[in-house]
């Protein structure tokens, strides 16, 4: 009747309009006409209460607190956000009448198993993506319209997963199912039968102890981690010829619950974590496109000569926290790997720096390990390493070659905190631009250590065993590009002389510093920040003057010296607001 009426209506106006304009204005009439109608037509949705609608079908009720499914959605809804409510259950008849709905978003509500009738999604024929994320879901919905796109239940319970859950869809291209309870008894053999086109599975943090049987073969990304799994039949894998990414990650997997066949026909696979697994060697048969292997956090004690050697594309080499030893590592373990770049070996039981490192490799990460020295020709063909980092080893500085580091002419940053150095390291490579000393015992820099060392940016020396009379004279002036020096936790008794111009920040904290000359920071104008704590200033012992020149000073820290109070340096500012 409504309808009726409004039509009724616009014809009464076009009768009206016509008879005042005459024939020769027929043109305009058309024009009036097609802008009443688009009125008629444009005539507002009637939306639920506190949601908001488009005359497009899109209708967004998310975080509004229903505790029900909302009754009063326009049929036209073909795109619905419902995340972030309290909806226990969903009635049918509430939901089939929306059967333009393409997109149904119910994630983080209260929704049972028992509040989804199985059959209640399988009418909805143009349903493409349903998100039901965070819910309280034991089994998955039994049954799941062709026209499905994706499929979120992460976060969940489920146990079961049905032979039509997922089956015979031959557009599904997404899977979502990590965080749930899902064993492997309740996995159908043909999960995915007649689902071909499957590209993304997720089924991490769940209970497998196997991988799922008849894997869908468009698969290229395939999350496992943080499953059981002990072990890989084979076959597994042996059809996923397009599978990029493999995540293998958080598992029981040990050598034996693999075999030299198990990754060979992955021929597009550029991702694979095995790492926190139970491996004791790395696996053979690793495909040559792998660019990112992660193997960290196993029990691996050796490398051998041809493990490693076919996988040409490698890029980031992951082994850090395993059981290796230089001497287990084989001269020829990444010969040939000319894409090699990252290495991390950290956390291992290396007692020297293993022989025969990647040629090209830029990052090497060999921190916390029981590395003692640094031979001559340790790094002598990594010419084009830029970070090398050797944290927390035992090296000494008697054990450091003069040359050591002679052919690392683009090395930008160095790591040797937390070793027994007792001395500033010789024939440092002068490209070098941070230079990282802290927590050794180095009590002295000798004559023209920072010679040439023009490209330093930052240098940390803190907790060492420095004296002023134990660096040579001019030493820091030869750092002429240096913006950060950390001399906190030594010995100083005042602040050194000639700092550079390029000096910004200076930790001079716990030292013996006792005064502050009016020429203490006359070299280095450009200074934005002084630490100067747990020294033994007074007022007496600070002349006001020595700051007066620092201009961009924004940061001086005094405090807990002996009875002195903190005075702020003012500003322009302030004296404006004194003013």
């Amino acid at each position: 009747m409504r309808l009726c009426g409004l039509a009724f209506l616009v014809t009464l106006l076009l009768i009206s309009s016509h008879g005042v304009q005459g024939e020769e204005e027929e043109e305009e009439e058309e024009e009036e006409e097609e802008d009443i109608f688009t009125l008629v037509t444009a005539a507002p949705l009637e939306c639920p209460k506190d949601c908001s609608c488009t005359q497009e079908g899109a209708v967004n009720c998310a975080g509004v607190d229903l505790k029900e499914f909302p009754a009063d959605l326009p049929e036209i809804t073909n795109h619905l956000s419902l995340q972030n409510n309290r909806i226990e259950d969903i009635p049918p008849e509430d939901l089939l009448r929306l059967y333009r709905l393409e997109t149904l978003n119910l994630q983080n509500n209260r929704l049972t198993s028992r509040g989804l009738p199985d059959d209640l999604f399988e009418q909805l024929e143009s349903l493409s993506y349903l998100y039901l994320a965070n819910n309280k879901l034991t089994l998955a919905p039994r049954f799941l319209p062709t026209s499905l796109i994706s499929a979120d239940f992460a976060a969940n319970f489920i146990t079961k997963i049905y032979g039509m859950t997922f089956g015979h869809k031959p557009n599904l291209r997404s899977v979502y199912l990590h965080n749930n309870k899902l064993t492997d008894a309740g996995l159908p053999d043909n999960m995915f039968n007649r689902s071909d086109n499957v590209e993304i599975l997720i089924m991490s943090s769940n209970f497998l102890r196997q991988v799922p049987k008849n894997l869908p073969p468009a698969l290229y990304r395939l999350h496992l981690k943080n499953n059981m799994l002990e072990k890989i039949p084979p076959g597994a894998f042996t059809h996923l010829l397009g599978l990029r990414e493999l995540y293998l990650q958080n598992n029981f997997l040990s050598n034996e619950g693999m075999n030299n066949e198990t990754f060979v026909n992955l021929n597009r696979l550029e991702y694979l974590d095995l790492s926190s697994n139970n491996l004791t060697h790395i696996p053979m048969g690793l495909p040559r496109n792998i660019v990112i292997l992660h193997l960290e956090k196993n029990s691996i004690r050796y490398i051998s000569n041809n493990v490693l050697t076919q996988i040409r594309n490698l890029e980031y080499l992951l082994l850090h926290n395993n059981k290796l030893r230089a001497r287990m590592i084989h001269s020829g373990a990444f010969l040939g790997l000319k894409k090699l770049h990252t290495v991390h070996m950290y956390n291992n039981l290396l007692e020297k720096v293993p022989a025969g490192l990647p040629r090209r490799v830029k990052t090497l990460m060999l921190l916390h390990n029981q590395i003692t020295g640094i031979s001559k020709d340790d790094f002598s063909t990594t010419y084009l390493l830029e970070d090398l980092n050797l944290r927390y080893n035992k090296i000494t500085s008697g054990a450091v070659h003069r040359d050591a580091f002679r052919k690392l002419r683009l090395l930008k940053t160095l790591e040797l905190s937390g070793n027994f150095l007792r001395s500033f390291p010789h024939g440092l490579p002068k490209n070098l631009e941070i230079l990282r000393l802290n927590d050794n015992e180095i009590g002295s820099i000798p004559q023209d250590a920072l010679s040439g060392m023009t490209k330093l940016k930052e240098l940390y020396m803190k907790n060492n065993k420095l004296k002023i009379s134990s660096i040579y004279p001019g030493a820091w002036a030869e750092l002429s590009g240096l913006q950060l020096l950390d001399l906190s936790g030594n010995q100083l008794s005042y602040v050194p002389a000639d700092l550079p111009e390029s000096l910004e920040y200076l930790y001079l904290q716990s030292n013996r510093i006792s005064s502050l000359p009016d020429s203490a920071f006359h070299s280095s104008p450009n200074l934005k920040g002084i630490f100067l704590r747990f020294n033994a200033l007074t007022p007496e012992s600070v002349m006001e003057s020595a700051f007066q020149d620092l201009e961009k000073l924004q940061v001086l820290d005094i405090e807990n010296n002996l009875a002195f109070k903190v005075t702020k340096k003012k500003t322009d500012e302030d004296t404006e607001k004194d003013d």
